[in-house]
């Protein structure tokens, strides 16, 4: 089995959509995603992930499931300085990497930090609901890996979000999502992709074996887009701090 996870094109928050140049980028992913053997497409619920999803969709003559589950991640903690609302994913170097725990695939959720809101609440809804579509394709979770029910060749699509692809990859992979929301990016219209490996009868394991891959952008000589990075170095100004 195999799912690809699609991160939305070039995003206008401010209108839930794509900018000018994410329009673009959505574009191209046509024939990166139409070349494919597709069982099923779903998307989330989000303007930037359908309007990122269209252009394949209306050339494949398909359709996608809308999951709310896979909007971008909802959870929020409290930050400790302002008593706000934020998100969990946007941490300080020199505040997460003094908490081992949160490198932890188990401890992490149980941190005061994630406790401070409701990231462990919503963390397992999403983690279930992913768990439960995986199931209709025959691959039932058991422990740490799946069993397999009947084995396929399946592939499905998730138009989504940075965050929330984090999660689903923790989950599948066994890692914490911290690592990965904070170690990793996935460049506006970046294509992720995990095959099952199934080196023992009725036993499958998710193996990445491409992340964030924006060859179809390289392809037409267009630059990946900036979101989802911050500033290289403190003095680039004009990035994102």
């Amino acid at each position: 089995m195999r799912i690809i996870f699609v991160r939305h094109a070039d995003p206008d928050y401010g209108k839930d959509s794509l900018t000018q140049k994410g329009f673009k980028e959505a574009e191209l992913l046509v024939p990166r995603i139409s070349k494919l053997d597709v069982k099923d497409f779903y998307c989330s619920p989000l303007g930037r992930a359908k309007d990122t999803a269209k252009p394949t969709l209306n050339f494949m003559n398909r359709s996608a499931k809308t999951l709310d589950w896979l909007k971008e991640f909802p959870a929020h903690i409290k930050d400790e300085k302002t008593g706000n609302d934020t998100h969990p994913w946007d941490l300080m170097p020199s505040y997460w990497t003094n908490d081992r725990k949160l490198y932890d695939k188990d401890e992490w959720i149980k941190t005061d930090l994630m406790q401070s809101g409701d990231v462990e609440k919503v963390y397992n809804y999403v983690i279930s609901e992913l768990d439960k579509l995986i199931a209709k394709y025959n691959y039932v979770r058991e422990n740490n890996y799946y069993r397999v029910e009947k084995e396929n060749r399946d592939t499905i699509v998730l138009f989504c979000h940075f965050g929330i692809e984090c999660v689903l990859l923790s989950h599948l992979l066994g890692v914490s999502p911290v690592i990965l929301w904070q170690g990793f990016v996935a460049s506006p219209s970046s294509v992720t992709t995990l095959i099952t490996e199934e080196r023992q009868q009725g036993i499958a394991y998710f193996r990445c074996n491409g992340f964030g891959d924006i060859s179809h952008l390289y392809a037409a000589n267009e630059p990946p887009a900036f979101a989802a990075r911050f500033c290289e170095t403190f003095s680039s100004e004009d990035e994102r701090h």
